[in-house]
């Protein structure tokens, strides 16, 4: 699975970049991409995953080559288990399936909030950042908007910004969606919020985590 390190080229960091840039000239708002190889570690998933192919396969071999012997079972089980825990942490695919989206949707809403409050969103001056989250491993993008946008913007405006990430990302356009996104985003805050003469940028343009 590509990393968030190497999701974007130093060009296409570049782009995003400067396409934040251009959408915060129209706005106070401080609009933050941010990239992440996962949003939690899903143990559950290995270890469920783990114990499944493995009471599968022990219980064939054991039904196959030993009579059906407890023991062997056994034995069997506690060979097969940690590979194949391995198996499925190295096969992100495999370890999605054994996850529940209503599970995954809800861990990028928390890494979401908790990325939103570590890298000072929640301190800009009229409380008008937004963060726009790619997390890979999950393939969801959230959109996360401080309160001073919320009062003021319906919720319901950031699926569409959703929706420009995420198709691009199945077209192979993840960057040109991206910039797509932020210039959308900043006409929104734009309408609500516009620049003001004494604005600063007071968050980065891109994060790589």
């Amino acid at each position: 699975m590509t990393t968030a390190k190497d999701f974007f080229t130093e060009e296409e960091r570049a782009r995003i970049e400067s396409a934040v840039q251009q959408a915060e000239k129209m706005t106070s708002g401080e609009i933050v991409p941010m990239v992440v190889d996962d949003s939690y570690d899903y143990l559950r998933a290995e270890i469920l995953g783990g114990g499944l192919f493995s009471l599968a396969t022990a219980v064939s071999l054991s039904w196959a080559f030993f009579d059906e012997s407890l023991w062997h079972f056994l034995w069997l089980f506690l060979l097969c288990y940690f590979p194949f825990k391995c198996l499925i942490r190295n096969l992100p695919s495999l370890r999605r399936r054994l996850i529940h989206p209503d599970e995954i949707n809800e861990e990028v809403a928390e890494k979401a909030g908790l990325a939103f409050l570590e890298q000072g969103l929640h301190h800009t001056r009229d409380e008008t950042g937004i963060l726009i989250l790619i997390s890979l491993f999950e393939r969801r993008v959230h959109v996360l908007a401080d309160r001073g946008i919320n009062d003021v913007v319906p919720a319901n405006h950031w699926d569409a910004i959703v929706q420009t990430i995420t198709d691009g990302i199945h077209r192979g356009e993840t960057c040109d969606a991206l910039c797509a996104a932020i210039e959308s985003c900043g006409r929104i805050l734009a309408e609500k919020f516009p620049v003001k003469a004494d604005d600063t940028d007071e968050l980065s343009n891109l994060i790589i985590e």
